[in-house]
């Protein structure tokens, strides 16, 4: 028997199909393990032994662990083929460790798409793990350790606030530096001059160009009107010129830039074309069985293989013709990009969007044909338009008029850009042809605010500073959200309250490792460790030192923020009430706690079921024992006792404000409550309330 680890239950299910009985393949669900919570600080880390870090096995993976042994002691081989990436390498050293497999021996297979043909040859030809991405892995795990815990617990000392990190925080600051130039933003009043003409029954607008070949400013109504003066009641020809155009296609998708298409174009959320596009690339059942469709989803290139591009002439060649077919166009260097991978492509040109269409969800289809027409569209022959600008003139006042004609679709023969609104084809024009004026407006504009940022927006600020890398883009996005330090509203991005003053305290007080430049240069030391060229140990040494000895002065200078007045006063001692964070939310209490306890209790409406008590009659109510929770109970206490649990009403179904999981009952010695059904991952919990 062989043995084959990989990450997904998924992807287990897809290798299993191409591979015979002489294989079997397991998924470690993710890590199987992480830095412990002891030693000095809780780092899991002993500094003074050159950063040796302490792991330990994540409760969830003991019984995984467990059946991973047992299957490695009956195999002859064992291949360990977890994601071709700095985290996937990790979990294949941790598998390794943890199942006492020689690192210099043991088998590692790296793949960029699950398909038999891949599949099969990386089986031929494995390498060995490669430490160096390994350290590198384990350096930023680390970092983000030392960084997350102490920021973390100091921020939640002095502000109530969840966590920092390295990452999260810079791309907080990013969306709350954006807010405050929203917020700052002074409207300038501007005008414009519209004339349109008819031509044929139907009417263009002109563009103004010039007033005495100069640029004109509108800047306010008398602009205008000066310049609405000077118009007469006709143009007249005084030039028709032909351009010729010609429109590049887009290259491949990478992590960033699918984000954001498909944001643009479907409004999916950064957390959802993450989801979508790993379904596409582990496996969806075909109709030539389980197979992976696209190629791997994290990368931040855009390379496309020789072989690919082989099949990708062919293909165009014979569908379209051999003038369609251009090759690959050279592409810009993205910063800090590893170029490891290729880009985001197709497994296969045979399985056309409509092709496997029956067999996707919807949003699969979409996401899919996204890819697959991007990447064809890549290399395909440019489109070509001839531009017709014809110059008119009324008085000393120019105006133009441009038409499109398409000479030659090119890639855009598949349809992947909509027609432009303002491209327009034009009727026969001669020049010295007059024409009328048939309407001539000025209006009156002020300029708007910068729009918010998008969760796309966001992740290419991400990619165009260096910060983070393609796999922890929406990862960043979706812990900002659940520790509420942003909202996204349709994917818009706004920050609270609590995000903007966790923002201002960091950047006054940590303003280095809040600058995008820190944390690009860190990323760049990271990669230079996966090179070879950098040692750990130093890297960790050196920001450990610095980082500590700046930390330790902050925590002695900085202020802990004074709470948020209610505007009353407290009925037992005189004292201002505040608001404060506790347990269960948000609560009014005395400022002057704790020689004043005094906690306002919120009045709340008895809430009355639709049932009445089986023992007196009398209606039942939703009532709160002393710990906070709440239970069903009689209306006619203290004379009737009669009680029933909260889990023989109807329970609606809740969602997980953290993760997006569902809360479900849960029991424990001190009470029912709702919990999230990704627990350990995910902690959240909520006291039980009836259905309103």
């Amino acid at each position: 028997m062989k043995l084959v680890i990989v990450e997904s239950p998924t992807k287990s299910h897809t290798i299993s199909h191409y591979l015979g009985e002489d294989y079997v393949v397991e998924a470690s669900i993710g890590h199987i393990r992480d830095l412990a919570k002891s030693g000095k600080g809780g780092f899991g880390v002993d500094i003074e032994n050159n950063f040796k870090p302490t792991y330990v096995v994540l409760d969830d993976k003991k019984d995984v662990i467990k059946n991973l042994k047992k299957l490695a002691k009956k195999s002859e081989e064992i291949y360990l083929a977890t994601d071709p990436d700095r985290e996937g390498e990790a979990i294949a050293w941790h598998l390794s460790d943890v199942l006492n497999l020689p690192i210099e021996d043991t088998k590692r297979l790296e793949f960029h798409e699950i398909t038999k043909e891949t599949i099969l040859k990386s089986i031929e030809n494995p390498r060995t793990i490669n430490m160096n991405l390994v350290h590198s892995q384990e350096a930023r795990r680390i970092i983000d350790r030392i960084i997350g815990f102490k920021l973390s617990g100091l921020l939640n000392q002095k502000i109530k606030s969840k966590s920092a990190g390295r990452v999260q925080s810079v791309v907080l600051k990013l969306i709350c530096d954006h807010e405050k130039e929203i917020n700052s933003f002074v409207p300038e009043e501007y005008w414009t001059i519209e004339c349109y003409i008819q031509i044929k029954n139907n009417e263009y607008l002109l563009n103004l160009i010039s007033v005495d070949k100069k640029k004109p400013e509108l800047k306010n109504e008398e602009d205008a009107l000066n310049l609405f003066r000077q118009i007469g009641d006709k143009v007249k020809v005084s030039n028709i010129n032909f351009t010729e155009r010609q429109t590049s296609s887009k290259e491949p998708f990478r992590t960033s830039t699918l984000q954001q298409e498909a944001f643009s174009k479907y409004n999916f959320k950064t957390k959802d074309t993450s989801l979508l596009a790993q379904q596409l690339y582990e496996g969806i059942e075909t109709n030539e069985g389980l197979t992976g469709l696209i190629t791997y989803m994290r990368t931040d290139s855009t390379r496309i293989s020789e072989e690919f591009v082989d099949k990708a002439k062919a293909y165009i060649t014979n569908k379209y013709g051999a003038d369609y077919f251009k090759g690959v166009a050279s592409s810009k260097k993205i910063k800090l990009a590893q170029d490891a991978h290729e880009c985001i492509r197709p497994t296969s040109l045979e399985r056309t969007p409509e092709s496997i269409k029956p067999y996707l969800t919807t949003n699969q289809y979409k996401l899919y044909k996204l890819i697959f027409n991007r990447t064809v569209a890549s290399l395909m022959s440019d489109k070509i338009d001839l531009v017709k600008t014809v110059t008119m003139f009324s008085n000393n006042v120019e105006f133009n008029l441009k038409g499109i004609t398409n000479k030659f679709p090119g890639y855009n023969i598949l349809k992947i850009e909509e027609k432009d609104k303002t491209e327009q084809e034009l009727p026969e024009i001669n020049e010295g042809e007059e024409f009328d004026l048939i309407k001539k407006e000025k209006n009156q504009h002020f300029t708007k605010p910068p729009a918010r940022y998008s969760e796309g927006k966001i992740v290419r600020l991400m990619e165009e500073k260096g910060i983070g890398r393609p796999s922890t883009y929406s990862s960043t996005i979706q812990t900002l959200l659940q520790r509420k330090y942003i909202l996204s509203e349709k994917g818009i991005l706004s920050p609270t309250e609590q995000g903007v003053l966790t923002s201002n305290v960091l950047s006054k007080y940590f303003p280095d490792l809040m600058s995008t430049e820190y944390t690009a240069n860190m990323e760049l030391s990271l990669d230079k460790i996966q090179d070879g060229d950098l040692n750990e140990v130093q890297l960790l040494k050196d920001f450990y030192s610095d980082f500590i000895m700046h930390f330790d002065e902050v925590k002695q200078i900085m202020y802990k923020e004074p709470p948020k007045l209610t505007g009353e006063k407290c009925p037992v001692c005189g004292g201002d009430m505040v608001y404060r964070q506790g347990k269960y939310g948000e609560f009014q209490a005395c400022i002057n706690y704790p020689t004043c306890k005094y906690i306002k209790k919120e009045k709340k409406e008895v809430e009355f079921l639709n049932r009445t008590c089986p023992e007196c009659g009398s209606p039942l109510v939703v009532r709160k024992n002393k710990k906070g929770d709440e239970f069903i109970g009689c209306s006619n206490f203290p004379k009737c006792h009669y009680v029933e649990s909260m889990k023989n009403e109807e329970l609606e179904e809740r969602i997980c404000p953290d993760c997006g999981g569902k809360l479900v009952l849960k029991h424990s010695r001190r009470g029912s409550f709702y919990g999230c059904s990704n627990y350990p991952k995910c902690t959240h919990v909520e006291p039980l309330k009836s259905k309103k």
